[in-house]
This record gives structure tokens, C-alpha cells and sequence, in this order.
């Protein structure tokens, strides 16, 4: 694959993800908050977190997928990544543990306490995501900031 199509890639992954992050967390959570009772804003948001979070998965195979193959074609090149890559490459991993803790516990955990009518329990368990997702948000813009900036330090 040409440099052009991975980095193609890896951006619309970066896209789907940050883009997605920062629409559910200014946009969609509030708009749900101001016009929807709890039960409902509740389903709403653990459905749309559902959809996105597949989105993201897939995403997230785009983004590893071209950056490793980036990685690679340097190598084989005789290249040494730039300090901004490895930093890249870090942040990513640490998000994407972060990712996989919020699909696979609070969300489930939100699915299963919707599913048995406990609205706190969903509650509490979409503030755990909503939080992470912050975290995760500022580790996307963080690492926005080292592929950006970054590059100039390199």
C-alpha cells in the first residue's frame, strides 16, 4: 500500500474516533440531557454509544493497521521513526485500553442494567464512560498535538 493510502487510513480513523468522542461528549449528551426524560436518554445514549463503539473498533483496525504498516515501510527503508511516532504509538496503545475498558464494563454494564429497569445503576454506569471518554478526548487531542507540533521537534 502507498504511504498515501495508510496515512489516508490512519487519519479517517483518527477522524471516526476523535470526531465521534468530541460529538457524543459536547453534542449529543447534552442535547439528550435537555429534551430527554432519564429512561429515555439513558436508552438513546447506550444504544448510540453501542453503534459508535463498533464504529470505533473498526477505526481502531485502520488506525493500528496503517500505522504499523508506516512503520514497517520505514524500517524497510532503512528509516528510523521520528520520537513524535513512538509518542504517537504510546498514546494510542494507553487509548486504546481505555477503549476496550469502556465497551467491555461500563457499557455492558449499562446494557444490563437497562435491560433489569435499574436506571441508577445505568446511570452511574454512563457517568464512567462519560468520563473516560474525557480522558481518552484529551489523550486524542494530546496525540493530534505530537503528530502536529511534533513533527517540528523531529
Amino acid at each position: 500500500m502507498t504511504r498515501e493510502l495508510l496515512l489516508f487510513l490512519h487519519l479517517a480513523g483518527v477522524v471516526v474516533w476523535i470526531g465521534g468522542m468530541a460529538f457524543a461528549h459536547w453534542c449529543m449528551r447534552p442535547a439528550a440531557v435537555a429534551t430527554l426524560e432519564p429512561a429515555q436518554r439513558l436508552k438513546l445514549l447506550c444504544a448510540a454509544l453501542g453503534r459508535f463503539f463498533v464504529a470505533v473498533a473498526w477505526a481502531l483496525v485502520a488506525i493500528w493497521v496503517s500505522g504499523i504498516s508506516m512503520f514497517a515501510q520505514l524500517s524497510m527503508a532503512g528509516g528510523r521513526p521520528p520520537l513524535s511516532w513512538n509518542l504517537m504509538a504510546l498514546i494510542a496503545l494507553v487509548m486504546t485500553a481505555i477503549f476496550a475498558v469502556i465497551w467491555l464494563r461500563p457499557h455492558s454494564r449499562m446494557q444490563a442494567a437497562l435491560a433489569d429497569g435499574d436506571l441508577a445503576a445505568a446511570a452511574a454506569a454512563l457517568d464512567r464512560i462519560r468520563r473516560l471518554v474525557v480522558v481518552n478526548l484529551g489523550l486524542g487531542f494530546l496525540t493530534i498535538a505530537v503528530a502536529t507540533i511534533g513533527r517540528l521537534a523531529n
